[in-house]
C-alpha cells in the first residue's frame, strides 16, 4: 500500500513540479508535428509542457526534424518560440548546418537571423558553406557569402569550399557558378589539399576547362 501511495505521489510531483518533462508519447507527437509542418499541434505540445529542445532517440530536436522535412512553418514557429538553432544531433548536424548542406534556404536564413554560429562545423569539420558548395546549392552559397562566414575555412579532409566544389563537383555550369561566386568573394585559390594540389591543379586533372579559366 505504501509503495502504491509513494508511486502516486512521485507521479503527481513529476507533473506539478516538473511540467516540462513530457511522456515519450507526447514527445513522439511533438516530433511528428514538426515533421508534418503542423503548427497547431506544436502549440498544443507546448501547452502540455513539452520542452522545446526535447530530443528523439537520434539526438534531434523538433527544429532539426522540421529542417529535415523543409517544414518552414514549423521551423519558423519553433525559432520564434526560442528553439536552439545550433543544437546538434548525434551526427553533429544542427538546424543551421543541415539547412545549409541540403539547400533549405528559407530555413537557413531563419537560423542565421536567430543567431546561428557561423563558425559551427559538421562531423567533417566544415561550416555550412563547404557542403553547400559540394552539393551545388548556388543560392545557398550566394547567401552565405553575404553573412561574413569564413570563406577559406579548411575542413578535416583538408578542403575549403572552393576545393570541395572542384574536387566533388562535376564541372557543370552549376559548379562553374559556385566557383565564380567564391572567387568574386575572395576565396584563396592558393590553398592546397592534402595531396598538395590547388583548386586549379584539381580542375586541370579533372578536365574542367571553364573552371580552369575561372581559376587562372
Amino acid at each position: 500500500m505504501r509503495t502504491g501511495v509513494l508511486s502516486l505521489v512521485l507521479w503527481a510531483c513529476s507533473i506539478i513540479c516538473f511540467p516540462g518533462i513530457a511522456k515519450a508519447g507526447d514527445r513522439t507527437a511533438y516530433f511528428n508535428a514538426a515533421a508534418d509542418n503542423n503548427v497547431p499541434q506544436l502549440q498544443q505540445a507546448f501547452e502540455q509542457g513539452i520542452l522545446i529542445d526535447s530530443r528523439d532517440e537520434r539526438g534531434r530536436t523538433a527544429l532539426l526534424i522540421a529542417t529535415y522535412h523543409d517544414a518552414t512553418d514549423a521551423a519558423r514557429f519553433l525559432i520564434n518560440a526560442g528553439a536552439d538553432v545550433n543544437a546538434k544531433d548525434d551526427l553533429q548536424d544542427s538546424p543551421y548546418l543541415y539547412a545549409g548542406a541540403e539547400g533549405k534556404l528559407e530555413i537557413l536564413k531563419m537560423t542565421v537571423s536567430a543567431g546561428a554560429d557561423l563558425r559551427s562545423v559538421n562531423r567533417y569539420g566544415g561550416t555550412a558553406l563547404t557542403p553547400a558548395a559540394h552539393h551545388g546549392h548556388v543560392e545557398v552559397v550566394e547567401y552565405l557569402l553575404t553573412t561574413g562566414i569564413d570563406i577559406n575555412q579548411v575542413n578535416y579532409l583538408g578542403w575549403t569550399a572552393l576545393l570541395e566544389a572542384v574536387i566533388l563537383g562535376d564541372g557543370s555550369p552549376t559548379y562553374q557558378r559556385i566557383v565564380e561566386l567564391l572567387m568574386i568573394a575572395g576565396a584563396d585559390r592558393s590553398i592546397r589539399d592534402r595531396n598538395g594540389r590547388t583548386a586549379l591543379d584539381n580542375a586541370r586533372e579533372k578536365g574542367y576547362p571553364e573552371i580552369i579559366d575561372l581559376l587562372q
